[in-house]
């Protein structure tokens, strides 16, 4: 059973929880509302829920759903807590791109829809394409942006703060990250790499880096289904014969032939560095964990290349 069909199974047990679970949201202790008045803002990933925090600053209360770093957000499955918490969002801030389609039924099996940011739709990406979307810069761009637009809609009265606090993101919170991404294209830039999976496409190509794992390899990694033989035959023989200079890993989803893989490529002397889905720590900033992630990326350069 893939990851996607193994999601979709449990959904449809806990969907029939839902209406029961509604009922005993004013009661519950595991639910979370907002308080002292503000907007409850939802995120599905806390890697949105992060920008949406130091967006909306002490104006409003933001809870994520995914948290835990060591857990694969693929296959994750919603609680009835997570159904009570989105029953009380204003504000539901999901990924989309079939990747947490949880999300979305929950949201509609509410009875009451808030206002709902698809992060998918926001950037166009369509179904079948690269779901990670915090890995591309420039998608991320437009979620401070749209985050920004909604919790104004949301909450006029502190439209000023919102901005001042997207401003403060922008020049000082994402500037590091910024400054990183600017500094490896500059330096590395057509540099080959290989991938465990599809995570870091996105990151890769703003970075000027060539991704030569296959597509469908990549792909295949992600959904949680089988490569085809020309494909990991392919991948094998780029590390064999050295033909990639770094080897990265997602380590929220590792298989036995990514782990073959990681070891293959360390045996050859060939750097290896690891990403997470989530933030890393949990408590960390979108920003903090991004750019310790680049800087391990930007380090395993280095040594790969000697410059």
């Amino acid at each position: 059973m893939t990851r996607a069909s193994s999601a979709r199974s449990a959904l449809a047990a806990l969907l029939a929880l839902v209406a029961a679970a509604l009922l005993g949201a004013c009661n519950s202790s595991t639910a979370v509302t907002a308080s002292g008045g503000k907007p409850l803002v939802v995120a599905a990933e806390n890697v949105w829920g992060s920008l949406a925090h130091q967006i909306g600053g002490d104006r409003v209360d933001v809870v994520s759903l995914i948290t835990n770093p060591n857990t694969d957000p693929h296959a994750y499955e919603p609680t009835p807590a997570d159904a009570r918490t989105l029953a009380g969002a204003q504000l539901a801030i999901v990924n989309g791109v079939g990747y947490d389609p949880w999300a979305a039924k929950l949201i509609a099996a509410n009875g009451r829809e808030p206002i709902v940011l698809t992060v998918g739709d926001l950037v166009g990406a369509r179904s079948g394409d690269n779901p990670h979307r915090w890995y591309d810069p420039a998608n991320v761009e437009q979620v401070v942006g749209a985050v920004t637009a909604d919790l104004q809609r949301l909450d006029p009265k502190d439209a000023l703060s919102f901005i001042h606090q997207r401003t403060q993101l922008e020049t000082r919170g994402l500037a590091r990250y910024r400054a990183l991404i600017a500094a490896i294209k500059s330096r590395y830039a057509g540099v080959p790499v290989g991938a465990s999976e599809s995570i870091v496409a996105p990151l890769l190509a703003a970075l000027g880096l060539d991704l030569v794992t296959p597509p469908g390899y990549i792909k295949a990694i992600s959904e949680g289904s089988d490569p085809t033989a020309q494909d990991k035959g392919t991948v094998d023989a780029q590390i064999t014969r050295k033909l990639i200079k770094l080897w990265i890993l997602n380590s929220q989803n590792v298989t036995p032939d990514s782990q073959r893989l990681t070891s293959a490529a360390r045996a050859r002397g060939i750097p290896v560095t690891t990403v997470t889905e989530t933030l890393a720590p949990a408590s960390a900033s979108f920003q903090d964990w991004q750019s310790a992630q680049l800087q391990d990326l930007q380090r395993a350069l280095a040594q790969a290349t000697g410059r």
